[in-house]
């Protein structure tokens, strides 16, 4: 998109609808996520995605590639919240915090992986390979999908009590837990930034460091990278520190790692910062899975996912929308200082709320008579990304 227009605001229209639909469907359809069978939302969703890529190599403007990246964001939007309410039904409870370690982990390795070889692809032979490449990928993921027996993605569906009633659970669910709105709160700030920065990546690359199609191509693999150091780490991190210092923790080492890349005078530097700032984003993105899995039942499971996931997406498009014409404006470099600001503001909140909702969950659990510890009780249940 880019390279067709030379222009942050194209690039920020792109990833703004592939987010968008996330924030719709949340809103509005989550329910389906408990009521349907979650295989065939995940199988529909590979497919939509696969026709998606095998049309991408001859959309012939760039509003096309637009509309195209809507319908893929579509699919996501029902495919993550499913998936992330389908696995405490895939593995048992005692291994649930290593199931999203790993699943993460190795989403981040193909995510490492794959922007390394895109950016190559990319700078070789232009895009038309690598879209080919990606729908295969999605093929591949529906036949083994269709392996997997569909009592195995949940208990039962849900049985509904009307679509605005059902909505209107999934948001009970949210309210009633004092964590989940702080850590929510901290979280949709840090996303805000994240928006903002990850518009102004691609002219960071190409025009503050001259580093082309493979220099961010270098970006974003040095995030990946961070990503799966922080997510491999992030098991135990969980079991060994406090959720409000873990959390606040993780969302610094993102506002580090903007803010130095920001000031890095070369590709490389600012690749390794990027990979700081990816190991506190996997951290934090683990902590959000496993918390939400464990703080819901898996009648309401699929819908609080998505209802978490639109208020955070949401968060990310307004990023976006600021960020672009920002990048253009003021430049690379200073948006992402801007983002690193916010990130320390993001982590600073994040600290205060959940520490504030993890001590009335304390006081809640403790016997009458009591004076309950001011240490965090086991992880709470947080916003997903």
């Amino acid at each position: 998109m880019y390279d067709r227009t030379g222009s942050g605001s194209w690039v920020a229209a792109l990833l703004f609808v592939d987010v968008l639909p996330t924030v719709a469907l949340g809103l509005a359809l989550g329910p389906l996520i408990d009521r349907l069978s979650r295989k065939r939302l995940m199988i529909g969703a590979d497919l939509a995605r696969l026709a998606v890529f095998a049309c991408l190599p001859f959309a012939q403007s760039p509003a096309q590639i637009v509309v195209l990246a809507g319908v893929a964001g579509v699919a996501n939007g029902f495919f993550q919240p499913a998936l992330y309410a389908a696995l405490p039904n895939l593995v048992d409870e005692s291994d649930l915090g290593s199931a999203n370690a790993f699943l993460r982990t190795i989403e981040n390795l193909t995510l490492t992986g794959g922007s390394l070889l895109g950016g190559t692809i990319v700078a070789a032979s232009g895009p038309d390979v690598a879209y080919w490449l990606n729908a295969f990928s999605y093929a591949v993921s529906a036949l083994l999908l269709m392996r997997i027996a569909s009592k195995r993605f949940q208990a039962e569906a849900s049985l509904s009590e009307g679509h605005w009633r059902d909505l209107a659970s999934g948001f009970s669910v949210v309210r009633g837990s004092p964590v989940l709105l702080a850590v929510l709160i901290a979280w949709s700030l840090a996303l805000f930034a994240v928006g903002g920065s990850n518009v102004a990546e691609v002219l960071l690359a190409k025009r503050s460091f001259n580093a082309g199609d493979f220099g961010f191509a270098v970006l974003v693999a040095g995030a990946g990278a961070g990503l799966v150091v922080g997510s491999a780490a992030s098991g135990r991190l969980i079991a060994r520190m406090r959720p409000a210092r873990l959390y606040a923790g993780a969302i610094g080492l993102i506002a580090l790692g903007i803010g130095a890349a920001a000031a890095s005078p070369n590709v490389w530097l600012a690749a390794i910062c990027v990979a700081v700032s990816g190991a506190g984003n996997g951290i934090a993105i683990v902590c959000n899975g496993v918390f939400v899995q464990r703080g819901t039942t898996d009648q309401f499971r699929g819908r609080v996912f998505a209802l978490l996931m639109s208020a955070t997406s949401a968060a990310v498009c307004l990023g976006m929308l600021v960020g672009g014409p920002l990048a253009d404006a003021i430049g690379p470099r200073s948006t992402w200082g801007g983002s690193a600001l916010l990130l320390g503001l993001a982590a600073v909140t994040g600290f205060l709320l959940a520490r504030r909702g993890a001590n009335l969950l304390a006081a809640q659990s403790a016997p009458a008579g009591t004076v309950p510890e001011v240490a965090a009780p086991p992880a709470p249940p947080v916003a997903p990304a």
